[in-house]
């Protein structure tokens, strides 16, 4: 529509979705990518720290389970910071949660930047645990905050600051790992504790821009900080609408208290909006990118790339994720949510064959090309958000956890054939979403749930219900 091309966020939006996301979701991304360059020269310093206590040299299974640990372990940490993570949102507000969460950032870079000097590695893995608690907050309470400060028009674009953000972050853990940055063997304890600057930034900046409008209205009562709030966020000539919104919404929320996450369970009202979001969290983890990131070097290796331009080909996948993280925010309030969504996982589907085709014929591949929309904060009104939020992040943690730990017995037991696997969740989950979950695009909170509890059939066919199909559902 008109008012769709001629309205652009202000600078003071802008800012604060910057904020917001460089200490939240880019540290996400940067503490995935950022482990995997150092690999060998935290091994080592395992292998040299375990014989000068305990006189010998540590097993081969050992020191794979210490490593291992050290990897794996952030995601453990994510599972409870995102269970933390609706909770804190609610009883600090948004903005005081995300300004608190860099304290878990903090003490992990000093952690991880003392380990060697200290020689302890078992501040590593308490360092990758805080992380995970860091990251496992972020991504619960910075896409809720992103989504209660855009106006409806721009709520995706804002919105796709997270996925920006993420492949940013992942990007950036990248190149910070070559050689020419901080690669080299004596800087590793360096390179690691890089991830409180982002926190940093943060605390620096996001005290300047104001808490969540919707939180200030539904959740505290306080008017004017609202008004306040959505002037300086959305403009003085935007605001009234956004406030009608908002209004709109705590009258249709009336006598009802924020949700807790097994109560959602027992709302019927809910239960396709909770589907939606635990099939998309899970297959954004079952998608198979995890996988490539975590098996980058087998899959280039195998691919025929020289191990020496490894590392360069790995920047070479994050790069092309990042771009196509800002090419949907540039395509999101033109084609929709759904629209790329939906395409996205056909498109993933398609390179899950190529992949496939890849490993079996050896032949080089050079992009992959990935989608992904996170577009759960317009499926929610306020009593609802932060406790989705808790369910879809756990959901998400622990598809990330499954997916570390079972890819390399997947590749043992269909080795060139193991994205098949992944061909199939891209498949049923693009498919589920073309026909059951309604675009979201230009729509308030609420109207979006009204399209959810409108009929307890399942539409099928045009949006404006001229030709639908209707399918019985038990659920």
């Amino acid at each position: 529509t008109n008012e769709l091309t001629i309205q652009f966020p202000n600078k003071s939006l802008l800012l604060a979705v910057f904020a917001a996301c460089v200490g939240g979701t880019f540290q996400y991304g940067y503490n995935i990518s950022v482990i995997n360059s150092p690999t060998m020269y935290v091994q080592d310093f395992i292998n040299q720290t375990w014989a000068n206590r305990y006189q010998s040299d540590i097993s081969k299974d050992a020191l794979t389970l210490l490593w291992s640990t050290i990897v794996s372990i952030f995601t453990l940490g994510g599972l409870v910071g995102v269970s933390i993570g609706g909770t804190l949102s609610i009883k600090l507000g948004r903005k005081r949660t995300l300004l608190t969460n860099n304290l878990f950032s903090l003490m992990a870079a000093l952690l991880m930047g003392l380990s060697s000097s200290a020689g302890l590695f078992e501040l590593l893995i308490i360092g990758r645990f805080l992380s995970g608690i860091n990251a496992g907050i972020a991504l619960s309470v910075q896409p809720l905050y992103l989504g209660e400060i855009a106006p409806t028009a721009l709520r995706g674009a804002m919105g796709m600051g997270t996925s920006i953000f993420i492949t940013g972050g992942i990007l950036t853990g990248q190149v910070m790992g070559l050689k020419e940055v901080l690669g080299k063997r004596e800087y590793w304890p360096i390179l690691l504790s890089t991830t409180g600057i982002p926190a940093i930034l943060q605390l620096l900046i996001l005290p300047w821009f104001p808490e969540s409008p919707r939180y200030l209205f539904i959740d505290k009562g306080d008017d004017e900080a609202c008004k306040k709030a959505l002037r300086q966020l959305h403009g003085a000539e935007d605001c009234h609408a956004a406030l009608e919104d908002i209004t709109k919404e705590k009258n249709n929320l009336a006598g009802f208290q924020a949700k807790k996450p097994w109560e959602l369970f027992a709302d019927r009202s809910l239960r396709w909006q909770l589907l939606t979001i635990i099939l998309l969290n899970m297959a954004q983890q079952l998608n198979g990118i995890n996988a490539i990131y975590f098996y980058a070097d087998y899959v280039f290796k195998q691919s025929g790339i020289p191990d020496d331009k490894i590392p360069y080909a790995t920047v070479g996948t994050g790069a092309c994720e990042c771009i196509t993280a800002l090419t949907c925010g540039l395509l999101i309030e033109y084609l929709g949510r759904k629209v790329l969504i939906t395409g996205g996982y056909f498109l993933m589907s398609i390179c899950c064959i190529l992949f496939t085709l890849t490993l079996t014929f050896q032949v080089v591949e050079q992009t992959w090309p990935v989608f992904f929309l996170f577009f759960l904060s317009t499926l929610f009104t306020q009593s609802s958000r932060p406790a989705a939020f808790i369910i879809s992040g756990s959901v998400n943690w622990l598809s990330f956890f499954f997916v570390g730990l079972v890819f390399p017995f997947i590749i043992i037991g269909l080795q060139q054939y193991c994205f098949l696997v992944f061909l199939v969740v891209c498949s049923l989950v693009g498919l589920y979403i073309f026909l059951v979950v309604p675009e979201t695009k230009n729509k308030t909170f609420v109207e979006i749930q009204n399209d959810f509890q409108s009929s307890k059939n399942v539409k099928l066919g045009n949006s404006d219900g001229a030709g639908t199909i209707l399918l019985s559902t038990s659920i």
